[in-house]
């Protein structure tokens, strides 16, 4: 679950913060961070409680056209996610080779990481688990070493933690922070947590067993989280301590009499400098040496490895939850990673490296979009006494969890906005208008029926909802066959 907390887009996302706004927006992501944790907490609670994942109570309480509907709209988002991973596993190889394996080939060699997947899950989840450790372990050390080389200023660290500020900020470090909490939370990973417990064992017609297992998945997504959020921190820091308030112009130099042949991604101006995770790593490796560059690609290509297979454990669960579909996991990660690899092979083989990183952006606005999709859902189903019992959320938990959700949508919404706006294509902003409407229509929709959830019967005018009917279920296995 933690992994999409550290996946390329988050990499991007965490670097170009430091490099945009310095250490003022730690707090943004200490916050995105655990804003994260609550609403990942009503996914766990829902899988823990009914013994049923998000896409299945979908399944069961939606009607068959809005249930289609969001199945296209997860299955986007972990496509887009898939993409990312691509993306992150090039650029890391493209560094590790010094440029003898170009962009197009470090995509074709991704397509490696299907084979590696399904060699690992024919031994069980806890040996699949064991190697998401082995690769936070690596990125925690990778990124780590980073952080001990620049030796980032802990007092700034400190109060950009835990003082809320931003003096001197502009629109760049306001759509930077906007970015942050839209590449910290992701669509599909509620979809993925609300299925992931069900491999622990629970006796759920005992209620404090089960109360007991939701206090336990809480305080173990606490510490995973806390462990992402402490690699994010490194990330931050560094580009935060060493290449804020840069120009383009002072790395040129530095490039120019460094051993590493990338001057020339950096024009000899004094524009403030940009970054992405290509050119992060040239400039770690331009100030502080080849190693620096080598153990940055080595971190970027364990992010890249990991986030492939929650998207592909995602969209297992997804495709069997919304449509009742069992297809093999060979044949779901030959899908997406086939639809992943085509766009982001085209672009790397006609394209540079610039327009390969750019593609991160629009991955995360993609992302953002698909939101609602899985936040308002676990609101809904969570704050249900029919699908919850004794379980279901409390007034708090209602209030808080649709201000959280509310505040969440209404940033990426500004996030998108402002994305659309920088292309300056009036075309694309007639389709984006288009297109608009009809997301909010939907968006509008499941909003109505998450409030006649949360109490609003008067919303149902007299009808009676789908979403409200009573749950009949058999008794869930205490854990899924295998």
């Amino acid at each position: 679950m933690s992994i999409a907390y550290l996946d390329p887009g988050n990499i991007e996302s965490d670097l170009q913060s430091g490099a945009v706004a310095g250490f003022k927006l730690l707090w943004v992501l200490m916050l995105a961070t655990i804003i994260g944790l609550l609403l990942q907490r009503l996914a766990a609670r829902l899988g823990v409680v009914t013994g049923l994942h998000l896409a299945e109570v979908c399944h069961r309480q939606y009607q068959k056209f809005p249930r289609i509907i969001l199945w296209l709209m997860v299955e986007l988002a972990i496509i887009g996610s898939d993409m990312q991973e691509v993306i992150g596993s090039a650029i890391a190889i493209n560094l590790l080779s010094v440029g003898k394996i170009p962009l197009w080939g470090g995509v074709l060699i991704t397509i490696a990481d299907t084979f590696v997947f399904l060699f690992l899950d024919k031994y069980g989840l806890r040996k699949l688990e064991a190697f998401f450790g082995l690769l936070i372990t690596i990125m925690a050390l990778t990124f780590g070493y980073e952080y001990v080389t620049v030796k980032p200023d802990q007092k700034q660290l400190l109060q950009g933690l835990f003082i809320p500020n931003c003096k001197g900020c502009g629109t760049p470090q306001l759509e930077q922070a906007v970015g942050i909490v839209g590449a910290v939370i992701m669509p599909h990973n509620m979809y993925l947590h609300s299925a992931l417990v069900k491999s622990r064992q629970v006796n759920r017609a005992d209620k404090r067993e089960v109360r007991e297992a939701n206090k336990y998945f809480f305080i173990e997504s606490c510490i995973a989280l806390f462990v992402s959020f402490i690699i994010n921190i490194f990330v931050v820091t560094v580009f935060a301590q060493a290449f804020f308030n840069q120009t383009n112009a002072d790395v040129n130099k530095v490039c120019a009499n460094s051993s590493i042949p990338h001057s020339a991604l950096f024009p000899n101006n004094n524009e403030t400098l940009e970054v992405d995770i290509y050119k992060g790593g040239v400039v770690l490796g331009c100030y502080f040496g080849p190693a620096a560059l080598y153990i940055w690609a080595i971190g970027i290509l364990a992010a890249g490895q990991s986030s492939t297979m929650t998207g592909t454990y995602s969209g297992q669960f997804v495709m069997e939850g919304f449509l009742n579909l069992r297809w093999s996991r060979f044949a779901r990660v030959l899908l997406t990673r086939s639809i992943a690899v085509t766009p982001t092979l085209f672009v790397a083989i006609f394209q540079d490296v610039e327009h390969l990183t750019g593609m991160n952006d629009f991955l995360n606005v993609l992302m953002s979009l698909q939101l609602p999709f899985a936040l308002i859902p676990v609101l809904t189903f969570t704050s249900l006494p029919s699908v919850m019992h004794d379980f279901a959320n409390g007034l708090f938990w209602k209030v808080a969890g649709g201000l959280l959700i509310l505040l969440i949508c209404c940033i990426n919404m500004y996030f998108v906005v402002a994305y659309v706006m920088s292309l300056h294509n009036l075309g694309l902003y007639i389709g984006a208008a288009v297109l608009s409407v009809i997301y909010l229509s939907f968006v509008a929709y499941l909003t109505w029926l998450c409030l006649i959830a949360l109490g609003a019967s008067f919303l149902a005018c007299g009808n009676t909802v789908s979403v409200t009917r009573t749950l009949h279920l058999e008794q869930p296995p205490s854990h899924p066959p295998k």
